[in-house]
């Protein structure tokens, strides 16, 4: 069996970050959204993994092997994003007739995809999707399910009378007949290739779509709440490991990466992930924060927020819900501000 991994796209919906990187690439709890989505995979036993990549091919590749993974891993570049199914006509040669799961790299799923691809083994099913109960069905695609409740009936794309709360997860396991379907939809009214499109054409033809529901907690990363939320729920799960000396005052979970300077002035309070080489100094870091290597903060609180690599905040008063790019300068130069909400791309400067 294989996997699909997608890092292609635009991300258009979290500019000005993704101007000058991968929105997949964007660290939740200091680590890639796109690692979760390899690390399930190899999880679940497969180690033959196929990458799509798109206008960041070469940032990709080199962020994807700059770890030593257990798998074989191949980049096939996609060129302009023309929906999911477009991405499997597109690696169609690797896939060759071998059983898959396509995950989109910009997922993150807490309790894995074991279980679920023990499902569409044992059910051999032609394909199987991940559901997850939703407050908002209409905001999704929406699957109808049989009467006795093991197959997909039909799946629809933002009812306005939804057929359940059950929306489509980013995570797909197809037998080589999904092929086939590919070649038999047309364009939607986006001009893409739509995977739902694929799986319904599976059912209309009487092949069998099965489906699981997912446990724990789902969270698609393509706005910057939902990277937000996402740190905060990998958070709640972490252990404390601290591995520098500091007199700062630390409460709760906190993990403190190497050769990190923290004075005693400072607070923390935990969850909070810390990386390598930060300086921090006469500072409150809060709950829910994320803070990237070779990080300056001096004399600011900051909280639920995620700070990326290289980036310097100095008597920036209180920065709440923020995510804040690689490199940035973050330098108050005359007022004391009570709160900020940011979202500041790549080598930015701003002077508050």
């Amino acid at each position: 069996m294989k996997a699909l991994i997608l890092s292609g796209g635009h991300g258009t919906r979290l500019r000005p970050l993704t101007y000058s990187q991968q929105k997949q690439l964007i660290p939740v709890a200091n680590k890639p959204v796109l690692f979760y989505a390899i690390e399930d995979v190899i999880e679940a036993g497969i180690h033959d993994i196929g990458i799509i990549v798109g206008p960041n091919a070469e940032q990709v590749k080199k962020t994807v092997l700059s770890r030593d993974w257990d798998a074989r891993i191949e980049f096939i570049y996609q060129g302009e994003p023309k929906g999911l199914a477009h991405a499997i006509l597109v690696a169609r040669d690797y896939l060759g007739d071998d059983d898959f799961v396509m995950y989109l790299g910009d997922n993150i799923l807490r309790e894995g995809i074991v279980e679920h691809l023990e499902h569409f083994k044992e059910g051999n099913f032609d394909a199987s999707i991940l559901l997850c109960e939703v407050p908002n069905p209409r905001q999704f695609g929406v699957a109808e399910i049989s009467e006795d409740g093991k197959t997909i009936r039909r799946l629809v794309e933002k009812p306005k009378v939804p057929p359940s709360n059950l929306a489509l997860v980013g995570i797909y396991f197809f037998k080589p007949v999904i092929h086939e379907a590919v070649k038999n939809i047309r364009p939607s009214w986006r001009n893409e290739l739509e995977i739902t499109d694929a799986i319904q054409w599976l059912i209309d033809q009487g092949y069998r779509v099965g489906w699981t529901k997912v446990r724990n907690w789902w969270k698609d990363t393509g706005k910057p709440e939902d990277l937000l939320e996402a740190n905060r729920l990998i958070l709640d799960d972490i252990e404390a490991d601290v591995r520098v000396q500091t007199s700062a005052r630390i409460h709760g979970r906190v993990v403190i990466g190497e050769d990190s300077v923290i004075d005693e002035d400072t607070v923390i309070k935990g969850p909070v992930v810390i990386g390598k080489n930060v300086r921090i100094k006469n500072s409150y870091i809060g709950p829910y924060t994320s803070i990237g290597d070779n990080v300056v903060i001096e004399n600011t609180e900051i909280e639920d927020s995620i700070v990326l690599e290289g980036s310097e905040i100095r008597n920036a008063g209180r920065i709440v819900e923020s995510l804040i790019g690689r490199g940035v300068r973050i330098i108050n130069s005359t007022s004391h501000p009570l709160g900020r909400k940011l979202v500041i791309g790549d080598n930015s400067r701003l002077i508050l």
